[in-house]
């Protein structure tokens, strides 16, 4: 298993190490529309709004707001203008919820402005055209997002139903503005981690699910096009329930006979998160999501739009928390033998282990550590370059140890699944702090 899992790793790193930018295409071509969900997030959408209005003149924005407690209507609503008169901004567009109805997750608020988008474009529009952007409250796409999506092998290709952009986080190198010194350090780095993770490991594994036509969707920075949510709407909208409801859509799509595309040549920044207890609670909430899209297994198996080899695929990524959850468990069983064994006959386990065992013990740590140590020195080249080999190194013992918080969030997602807590939790910004306010965005 460790040989294949190393194989495994060393063939989605080639393409990575590989890529170049690849020729960008003519946006004015299509039209284009921000989806920004937000609840409670007065602090960022003033922003957010401005930034996506002046990159973007030409793209419609459109703010769900889903009953939030604080004043992002009332800001949103300001930005707009007058309505009447001619003076308004007709490229912005707020969509309000209220409850019952309201804060029953992203999916749900995401339904809520295709409806609205459906209607406001007519029955006779062109949805080949029309492109989604979903994008956080405080989400920043580059700015050569647009052309780079356009290109003839993403949205210049009418096979093309949705395509995912690289995901970097925009407080990497910058410490928290709260806590002491070794807080801020210990901030620092896990936010550092949460950029080396999607911007090479997982960067590298979607360019390889090109290989295998099975491309995911990210919850930021993923474009879709209309007609492509057409085609698989059902109840209310495109989206469903599950809690990973990104991983969902992907799955609707390709099953449909979609094609997804992934670009590294631009991308989309969003904060990372300096508490571990919050990280936890996102990561669990994507455990879970992933566990919750077990459902689709039969339906990925039986396909006849995806091969053999991308069914596999997206089987084993589906499988990825419950064999950690099983990791846990039978990972530890030789070691506690050993134990066991060094209690009653030390000298006999010493002698085993100086007479050649240690040979075993080397091989199983460098094929354990390996495939995750040789991502500090790729994200290094990669993406710091300005970055000494020995940080390079020092990122990557830092990432294996952050990978075993998978195992912890994994048993959380089936604590919560068997609890029948399938809800969506907090996870507040890093300047919240007020408990009551939540994030539907990470």
């Amino acid at each position: 298993m460790s040989v294949a899992f190393v194989t495994y790793v060393c063939l989605i790193v080639v393409p990575y190490m590989r890529h170049k930018p690849l020729p960008t295409g003519d946006p004015s071509r299509l039209e284009w529309h921000f989806f920004v969900p937000c609840r409670d997030e007065e602090p960022v959408i003033a922003d957010t709004v401005v930034y996506l209005r002046t990159t973007f003149p030409h793209a419609h924005v459109w703010v769900i707001d889903d009953d939030s407690e604080d004043g992002t209507a009332a800001v949103v609503t300001s930005l707009r203008g007058p309505r009447h008169g001619g003076s308004g901004d007709k490229h912005l567009h707020l969509v309000q919820r209220r409850r019952p109805l309201a804060r029953t997750g992203k999916g749900d608020a995401l339904n809520s402005a295709y409806r609205a988008l459906k209607h406001w474009m007519g029955k006779h529009a062109d949805t080949d055209r029309a492109i989604i952007v979903v994008v956080d409250a405080d989400g920043r796409p580059a700015a050569n997002c647009l052309e780079v999506c356009a290109a003839g092998h993403l949205f210049g290709d009418g096979r093309v139903g949705a395509v995912q952009v690289d995901v970097r986080m925009s407080n990497r190198g910058v410490p928290p503005a709260e806590g002491g010194f070794l807080a801020k350090r210990w901030g620092s780095a896990l936010v550092r981690m949460q950029d080396l993770e999607f911007r090479s490991a997982i960067a590298a594994i979607q360019l390889s699910r090109g290989h295998t036509g099975t491309i995911s969707m990210g919850g930021n920075g993923q474009f879709t096009r209309l007609s492509a949510l057409d085609s698989i709407v059902e109840g209310a909208g495109p989206w469903r329930g599950a809690l990973l409801e990104d991983f969902e859509l992907g799955v609707h799509l390709l099953t449909a006979g979609w094609h997804t595309g992934f670009t590294v040549d631009t991308h989309v920044d969003q904060e990372a998160l300096y508490s571990m207890r919050r990280f936890l609670t996102q990561r669990t909430r994507w455990g879970q999501g992933t566990m919750q899209c077990s459902r689709y297994v039969r339906r990925i198996w039986d396909s006849r739009h995806l091969s053999t080899l991308g069914a596999a695929e997206m089987l084993y990524y589906l499988a990825q928390p419950w064999m950690q959850l099983l990791g846990t468990l039978i990972y530890p069983i030789p070691f506690v033998l050993l134990g066991f064994r060094a209690a009653e006959d030390p000298v006999a386990v010493w002698e085993w282990f100086s007479g050649g065992a240690w040979l075993l013990f080397a091989t199983y740590g460098s094929f354990g550590l390996m495939p995750f140590l040789i991502w500090g020195p790729i994200y290094r080249k990669k993406c710091e370059p300005d970055k000494s080999f020995l940080r390079g190194v020092a990122y990557g013992f830092g990432y294996a140890l952050y990978i075993y918080t998978f195992y912890i969030t994994s048993w959380r997602a089936l604590i919560r699944m068997i609890r029948g807590n399938n809800g969506w939790t907090k996870t507040r910004r890093n300047t919240e702090t007020h408990t009551s306010v939540v994030a539907l965005d990470h």
